[in-house]
């Protein structure tokens, strides 16, 4: 019954963590184009099409992430008295 417990962590820090580095990637990702921009303005169209398709791609990510833990979450019982039960009987 190790497996449910494991499941609820997985669920409760998996989104969390995907968005902590989906934030980090798109923040340096603008980061990045708005210098290049800054320093060769003549591109600056290239670069700005560039960053959006980082971007979206970047969220997308995120997005599959939270469905993927949503289904988890499906996957843990509604009942968390059966959990212990089955714990316990499992301890026998």
């Amino acid at each position: 019954m190790i497996y449910f417990g494991l499941l609820a962590l997985a669920v409760g820090l998996g989104l969390p963590i995907a968005v902590i580095g989906g934030g980090l990637g798109q923040g340096r990702a603008a980061a990045a184009a708005l210098e290049g921009m800054a320093r060769q303005p003549e591109v600056m169209g290239k670069i700005q099409t560039a960053m959006i398709l980082a971007l979206a791609f970047i969220e997308s990510l995120v997005i599959f992430t939270f469905v993927f833990l949503f289904l988890m979450k499906g996957m843990l019982p509604a009942d968390p008295a059966a959990v212990l039960e089955a714990i316990k009987g499992g301890a026998k």
